[in-house]
């Protein structure tokens, strides 16, 4: 009885009702209004927010706050967080020593140590912003960056006459990963893995050789046309089917990155389904370190401090080769590729130990393709908006070389590929 008295009160009385719904709100209100997001900062170590009625000289103050820890966080991830960083102080020492003395000896000596921590973070920062671009363009991105260094360091020769340079360094980036990090990633994947078979994309693998041989050929005919003196007008016919031959291996390129990003894009997104799966507790869960205008802005810093150093290294090649007593042809082929692709070596090294040695052949063979489909012709193009006359004409010890170290490893791959057809028809039929 009581409570239907209640309930016919509360209908008889609507403004009671009213009223002490606004009450509470207003008790809620404030109730909320002591979540602050000052105590919230507190809560969390961070700054002090600033409250909703503070001046604009506050909220400045904790943007700058935000914004110096932010820039702190990220130098302490990018400069301090690798043991090989030490060397990055002998760039702007040997700045210094250019401009104090006349010793390019020391001078490249120098610089060759201040570039190589450059170009392992160069390609730490690429891969951070693979994060965010997705597998494929990750791994476009991580070999055109990969390969800056060298291309930054032809483009300075090229504008200081020093073709040969130009050809030899880059023929020795080929050589290098092709031989030297391909070579140590079978042998220390082999032995981590010693009682399990590695897999790797064999569709990939057959059109990265495919690539390369193309490329072969396009260097091979200028050489055989200076050797043969069958041109009709010597020294400008090689020239000229140098220059055509670049302009085709330009477009074919673009093709195979149309093929890559968009006709087949998921031939390459797919890389990991024909290995295992990955183990627990393993790396292949690991996020961005740092934000993806971070990794644009660090991407920036890097190839310009690169830029900078490769000029003073071009001057000093050639004092360097008299003050040392080397040749040449030798600082061009082993030296300037190992230093411009110790990133990529080291990396592809350490894929093959993950049981990875999909990543460690794309690494490899990817570079070896773009340098030849990408920067030997980009480089004779440049040449020749320059004025430079710059030819595929490599030599024929040269040219034989490559051509020989690129049938090895296609005829490599394809037994690798037979052997694992192999294996696993004789598992299908029950042998092993």
């Amino acid at each position: 009885m009581d409570y239907r008295l209640q309930l016919v009160g509360l209908q008889s009385n609507p403004e009671m009702e009213m009223g002490s719904l606004e009450e509470r709100s207003s008790h809620e209100v404030e109730d909320e209004s002591l979540i602050s997001p000052a105590k919230i900062g507190q809560k969390t170590n961070s700054f002090h927010a600033p409250q909703l009625g503070s001046s604009c000289r506050d909220w400045r103050i904790w943007g700058s706050k935000l914004l110096g820890n932010a820039v702190f966080m990220s130098i302490r991830v990018v400069v301090f967080s690798n043991k090989l960083n030490f060397l990055m102080p002998f760039g702007p020492l040997a700045v210094l020593v250019h401009g104090l003395s006349d010793h390019n000896g020391w001078v490249f000596f120098l610089t060759l140590l201040g570039i190589t921590p450059l170009a392992e973070r160069l390609g730490y920062a690429t891969e951070q912003l693979a994060f965010y671009t997705g597998d494929t363009v990750g791994g476009l991105l991580n070999a055109t960056f990969g390969n800056a260094t060298e291309l930054i360091i032809s483009i300075y020769a090229l504008k200081s006459g020093m073709i040969r340079v130009v050809q030899q360094s880059l023929l020795g980036s080929i050589l290098s990963n092709m031989l030297l990090v391909l070579g140590c990633a079978f042998f220390c994947g082999g032995i981590v893995f010693n009682n399990k078979q590695q897999v790797f994309n064999k569709a990939i693998a057959v059109l990265n050789s495919g690539l390369l041989l193309m490329a072969v050929m396009g260097l091979l005919f200028p050489a055989v046309l200076h050797f043969t003196h069958t041109e009709v007008h010597f020294g400008r016919s090689e020239l000229a089917l140098s220059r055509f031959s670049s302009c085709i291996m330009l477009l074919a390129y673009a093709g195979y990155l149309v093929f890559q990003l968009k006709s087949q894009k998921d031939l390459y997104m797919s890389i990991a389904e024909g290995g295992t799966l990955p183990e627990e507790g393993s790396d292949d869960n690991e996020g961005p370190e740092i934000s993806k205008w971070e990794s644009v802005i660090w991407l920036s810093i890097l190839t310009a401090w690169i830029a900078i150093l490769s000029e003073y290294l071009v001057d000093a090649i050639e004092g360097a080769s008299i003050a040392w007593k080397m040749p040449v042809s030798f600082i061009s082929v082993i030296l300037l590729p190992i230093v411009g692709n110790a990133a990529e070596h080291a990396s592809a090294i350490m894929f093959a130990m993950k049981d990875k040695l999909d990543i460690s052949l794309g690494v490899a063979i990817g570079s070896s393709t773009q340098i030849s489909m990408f920067a030997i012709p980009f480089c004779v193009v440049i040449g020749w908006i320059m004025g430079c006359p710059m030819d595929l004409n490599f030599q024929l010890f040269e040219t034989a070389t490559l051509f020989i170290t690129v049938l090895v490893v296609a005829f490599l791959l394809q037994v690798c590929i037979s052997i694992k057809e192999h294996r696993s028809i004789y598992f299908d039929n029950g042998v092993l």
